[in-house]
């Protein structure tokens, strides 16, 4: 009896770096959860660097660690030392936060929700005034509470200039999209205005650019550096890539349009459009909220 010889070729093995182990799985989800610690810097924490240097040499733990991001409802703007693991939700993740749900938080008035949207078009406008700004990841931009009240308001009376040319309602419902209605509500409420212990008041215009800038710090986009001006802050890597990455709407354009231009000090300006495609935004400027 002849006994069979298999002599075809044996099944190559897997590599090693290809098999994914419960402890790959874990430290895959580890990089995520640093990264949902915006405030978190990698060259503070060593297992976070480690991590993020895991990411950037090992091919195989960085498709890992993307397809659990992906699983959590997440989207990876970047990986790299200066900006950790940046993630930004999608607008069906669970870390989604919505605008409606941010100003309800502050106010009852359904009417602030528009103050509340234009304070984060404003803070972003002026912290990235320019497209080459927007791509320049060396780039930090300066904005202060006073100066982006200042700057709305300027907006605002812009806007009533442009109204009242053109011959448009000057009083339109206040429900009504775009900033030719929230300029209005604007220019009508209190800049500051205190409670008795002299706090700003909630629901003045330095009130709520003071609490987007807040939520902005809480969630890794600015950094405090002083209190001149109502407070003054400076941008992190963070919110330069949220910003490029949520850009793109009709509101942020048109604030745009009014004729920004660059400020380092916080200190708002505006100027007549020119007559270029200077002023247009890179796409994909814009909030860090679902709608």
């Amino acid at each position: 009896m002849t006994e069979h010889v298999d002599r075809s070729e044996p099944e190559a093995a897997a590599p090693a770096s290809a098999v994914v182990t419960p402890a790959d799985a874990a430290d895959a989800a580890r990089l995520v959860a640093f990264g949902l610690q915006p405030r978190l810097q990698p060259a503070r924490d060593q297992e976070y660097a480690d991590l993020l240097r895991r990411y950037r040499e090992d091919p195989p733990f960085a498709r890992l660690a993307d397809a659990v991001a992906t699983g959590l409802g997440l989207i990876v703007l970047e990986v790299s030392p200066r900006a950790g693991m940046a993630v930004t939700a999608a607008e069906d993740s669970v870390f989604a936060v919505r605008m409606g749900d941010y100003a309800r938080r502050t106010a009852a008035d359904s009417a602030d929700r528009f103050l509340h949207g234009l304070a984060h078009l404003a803070v972003a406008a002026m912290a990235f005034p320019r497209p080459e700004d927007l791509a320049d990841d060396g780039y930090i931009g300066r904005v202060s509470v006073n100066g982006v009240d200042a700057f709305v308001r300027q907006a605002c009376r812009r806007l009533e200039e442009r109204a009242e040319r053109e011959g448009e309602n000057t009083d339109p419902a206040t429900d009504a999209p775009g900033l030719e209605a929230a300029w209005r509500i604007w220019a009508r409420r209190s800049a500051a205005g205190a409670t008795k212990d002299a706090r700003r008041l909630a629901g003045s215009t330095t009130g709520i650019v003071g609490k987007a800038v807040a939520f902005l710090t809480e969630s890794g986009f600015l950094q405090r550096t002083g209190d001149d001006n109502g407070g003054t802050y400076r941008t992190t890597a963070r919110y330069q890539l949220q910003v490029r990455d949520m850009a793109g709407s009709a509101a942020m354009a048109e604030l745009l349009d009014l004729g920004v231009v660059p400020v380092t000090d916080g200190t708002p300006t505006l100027l007549p459009p020119e007559e270029s495609d200077d002023l247009e935004l890179v796409a994909d400027a814009g909030l860090p909220f679902h709608s």
